[in-house]
């Protein structure tokens, strides 16, 4: 099976591939947020986030739309003499970046960062996340690993009780594919989860992160225990990393129609 992605990129589970007509659309009970303002809303939480950036941080910058909007409000800020440098967690944002007047560094340069901010596709009450729609999760997850902090910003649509709805992205690498879509479809199965595992495409071809891998899209539903699915996906050789993120986010900005509030972790 493979996935499509939306025009920018990103992988969009609710968009039926049209050379495949038996697709079965995931069904978004919060389509009319997505559809209506959610553009809006974006910018609502990535307002409220650059309240946390001060003059003179190191930042991780994350990827998808919604850090994109995060990186616009950013550069208004630096035109007004924000002094700050961010590392980008992925081509495409650094790319904004620069054609925005953003300074970057990498992580060779600049090892340590005061403070990431990225968005999510899943957020669930204990700040563990499900990232990886934009296909930079590997990046992602090494930028935000190597900050002192991690913001992540969303709309209300983004918070689930449990996390899985969003079919889990696994970076794997191209030797190998068909072994490794194997072995973490029996791994999965030992946790009592099953569903699909698709290969991300982009048009006829194979969608390609920045490191050079592919994506496995892996439509588990709800995923009970998320660290046991973590432990056993990075067991697997072929698997370079995955989209659960956790223990790494230590704040969340989330936008909804009331305005923005900030989310910390239910320990």
């Amino acid at each position: 099976m493979r996935h499509r992605l939306n025009r920018a990129g990103a992988f969009d589970p609710r968009r039926k591939d049209v050379r495949s007509p038996g697709t079965v659309l995931v069904p978004d009970p919060f389509e009319a947020i997505e559809g209506m303002d959610a553009t809006q809303l974006k910018f609502e939480a990535a307002r409220a986030a650059l309240a946390h950036v001060g003059d003179g941080m190191r930042l991780g910058i994350g990827t998808g739309t919604t850090a994109e909007a995060f990186v616009r409000l950013l550069a208004e800020k630096v035109a007004t003499g924000l002094a700050v440098v961010g590392v980008p967690t992925s081509e495409r944002t650094a790319v904004l970046c620069r054609e925005l007047g953003v300074p970057l560094s990498t992580l060779e340069e600049t090892p340590e960062l005061d403070l990431t901010i990225d968005g999510a596709d899943e957020i669930d009450p204990e700040l563990s996340l499900i990232k990886g729609g934009g296909g930079a999760l590997l990046r992602e997850k090494i930028v935000a690993a190597a900050s002192a902090r991690m913001i992540v910003i969303a709309d209300r649509s983004k918070l689930v009780d449990t996390l899985g709805r969003f079919p889990l992205p696994i970076e794997v690498n191209r030797f190998g594919l068909r072994a490794t879509e194997i072995a973490i479809g029996a791994a999965a199965a030992d946790l009592g989860l099953a569903g699909p595992v698709t290969l991300r495409m982009t048009g006829s071809q194979p969608f390609v992160t920045d490191g050079g891998h592919l994506i496995l899209d892996a439509s588990f539903g709800r995923i009970p225990d998320t660290r046991a699915l973590s432990e056993v996906l990075h067991s697997i050789p072929g698997v370079v990393e995955h989209g659960l993120f956790i223990g790494l986010a230590s704040a969340a900005v989330i936008a909804g129609d009331g305005g923005a509030e900030i989310l910390h972790a239910a320990r």
